[in-house]
């Protein structure tokens, strides 16, 4: 078939050739057949012509009446007339040939004869009447006998068609087969082989395209499918490896980034921390050289804090770099990393570069908060191309240093200001403890110097019990103070340094103290834990003092706000009067909670003992206080 033709139409031609041919073999058959039954039917009608003929000869030769002979010839002539020209209806007909024709043209003629004979009045004897019947059944025998000879003809001819259309059957079948293999299970084959191809991965698979039918349509449609599938592949497997690579550049960045930080965040000096750092910014970058280089407060001059591998006299003459005086140190407000060659510079430190075999500097700028602290200087001794990743790299490792550089100076204030507050705290307890305990000493010294003058005994003796009483005191004070600042706190929990302060506390005084604590809650901070100690020893401090207590007890309730109760079984006070010592002992309880945003509350009455709570916020923090407010 012509390749264009679709797969329909080559279906639709070859079911109708065939449908053609059954109707034509079973046309021929249905018209043999019917052939047959017509003969058969004149066959039988010719038959009864038979019986006829002998009955006609029976009842002349009985003398029946002639109205019953001559019912009996009209028959004759009807079943005649009926071979002639045949009955449809039946069907009847005589399968008409020449000898068929001439036989019965033959029985015509001697019915013609006989029928005369059969009519008169004077029918013929008895012997005459047999040999005229007999000799009519001769020729109605000879009819019968041309009749079955055709009819054996047709007989023949149905069953060469019955064999031909069981070989057509069969034909079709093959044929059928065939075009069903052709054009529909091998094209079938070839796209389930090409799908498995493409399920395993091979892209390359293509079907070969014979025809322009459905079928060589979907096989071009599979080619272009499994092109298009092999272009993504392809396309997809480059972008895999440019992806592969990008993140392997990424994780590498990553790794330096975490580990150039671990190492910022472990130094504890600015010289341990630059001089790793450049260490390590020279293995990443695969620099000749590193130079590290911290710009002063006028961004005036640039001090070298560290190098690596670079040369020693160099290092000697660039320890202290005016601005401008070389490529290194000359950054903008609005620099950015960039690749400066050597060689095309006339300023003479960069010419010393040159004779050291540098070729080209890498500056980056070290910025922190949009303000330029420094660079960092990468020296090359050959060609640079930074890519864009590199330049994020170092961008983000100077970002690093600075804010480690920025951490080692905010740790070094801090410690400042916590020394400086320290001393303002000693200072503020001596002020408040001991240099009064030391006023009203100087003022027992005049009295008893006065009283011994006077020769006075009983006053000298007065003096005297009150300056053994003030000294006791004052021992007394400096000892907790020397408790207070001696006491550490744990920074999962505060309960073991509270027990730590009440065992020192009944070991001070013979009382008894005990510590309750409940309740559930976020661990304090070390700098507030420190802050609740002291309130909790200043207060447990007015109760050894003043309170005339015999038992003390500290109440904790843990949660969202921490709350601290001490509470004692002494005298007790009017919390509205104003006591000295005690006072003294509010104000500086109530200047530690300040400083972690917390309360201090105090109930007491005469004779029924005191509480004094602290009451913290959901979040203490340590407020920092300054310099000039510590003074």
């Amino acid at each position: 078939m012509h390749p264009t033709v679709s797969l329909s139409r080559k279906l639709v031609r070859i079911g109708t050739a065939l449908l053609l041919v059954a109707l034509a073999s079973i046309s021929l058959t249905l018209w043999v057949t019917w052939q047959l039954e017509g003969g058969a039917a004149a066959v039988n009608e010719a038959g009864r012509m038979r019986m006829q003929t002998w009955r006609l000869a029976s009842s002349v030769q009985a003398g029946v009446a002639r109205d019953d002979v001559r019912v009996l010839v009209a028959q004759f002539d009807s079943s005649l007339g009926v071979l002639r020209a045949g009955d449809p209806s039946r069907p009847l007909f005589v399968p008409w040939d020449d000898h068929a024709r001439a036989q019965f043209t033959a029985v015509e003629r001697l019915w013609a004869v006989q029928r005369t004979q059969w009519l008169q009045d004077q029918p013929p004897g008895a012997d005459a009447s047999l040999l005229t019947a007999a000799a009519f059944v001769d020729a109605i025998d000879r009819f019968v006998l041309s009749i079955e000879q055709q009819m054996s003809r047709l007989t023949a001819i149905l069953n060469l068609f019955q064999l031909g259309m069981m070989a057509m059957a069969i034909g079709s079948a093959v044929v059928m087969v065939y075009t069903g293999y052709l054009y529909v299970i091998n094209p079938l084959a070839q796209l389930r082989q090409g799908l498995r191809n493409i399920e395993a991965g091979d892209f390359a698979v293509r079907i070969d395209v014979d025809t322009q039918d459905e079928f060589g349509q979907v096989a071009t449609g599979f080619n272009g499918m499994a092109r298009q599938l092999q272009s993504m592949y392809d396309g997809l497997e480059a972008q895999v490896l440019t992806k592969t690579q990008h993140i392997e550049a990424q994780r590498a960045r990553i790794e330096t980034l975490y580990e150039v930080s671990a190492f910022l965040a472990s130094a504890s000096t600015i010289e341990e921390l630059s001089k790793g750092f450049a260490q390590r910014v020279r293995a990443v970058m695969k620099a000749d050289a590193v130079a590290v280089r911290w710009a002063d407060e006028a961004s005036q001059r640039y001090l070298m804090l560290a190098a690596d591998c670079f040369p020693q006299d160099m290092v000697e003459g660039e320890r202290d770099v005016l601005m401008g005086a070389c490529a290194c140190g000359n950054l903008q407000p609005d620099a950015r990393t960039r690749v400066i060659p050597i060689r095309s510079s006339d300023a003479a430190p960069m010419r010393n570069c040159a004779r050291a075999g540098y070729e080209n500097l890498v500056s980056v700028p070290i910025r922190l908060q949009q303000r330029l602290l420094g660079e960092i200087d990468l020296f090359f001794r050959n060609a640079v191309n930074l890519r864009p990743d590199e330049v994020e790299l170092l961008d983000a490792l100077a970002s690093h240093l600075a804010s480690a550089l920025e951490g080692l100076r905010a740790a070094a204030l801090e410690r400042e200001t916590a020394v400086g507050e320290e001393r303002t705290l000693l200072a503020r307890e001596l002020h408040d403890s001991i240099a009064q305990s030391l006023a009203f000493l100087k003022i027992q010294v005049q009295l008893l110097r006065s009283a011994s003058q006077k020769a006075q005994a009983q006053q000298v003796q007065t003096a005297l019990d009150e300056l053994d009483m003030g000294l006791r005191e004052s021992i007394s004070d400096v000892r907790e103070l020397l408790v207070h600042f001696r006491t550490r706190t744990n920074t999962d929990d505060i309960e073991r340094a509270l027990h730590e302060t009440l065992q020192k506390f009944k070991h001070q005084t013979g009382l008894s103290a005990n510590l309750h604590m409940r309740g559930q809650g976020l661990p304090l901070p070390p700098d507030v834990q420190v802050q609740v100690l002291h309130v909790v020893q200043e207060a447990l401090s007015n109760v050894r003092k003043h309170a005339g207590a015999t038992q003390v007890a500290v109440d904790v309730e843990k949660g969202p706000s921490w709350r601290f109760s001490v509470r004692d079984n002494g005298g007790g006070f009017e919390a509205d009067a104003t006591h000295g010592h005690t006072h003294v002992g509010m104000k500086i309880m109530r200047e530690r909670a300040d400083r972690i945003g917390a309360q201090v509350q105090v109930v007491s009455q005469k004779g029924q003992g005191s509480t004094v709570t602290l009451i913290l916020p959901s979040h203490p923090v340590m407020v920092m206080t300054s310099k000039a407010d510590a003074k």
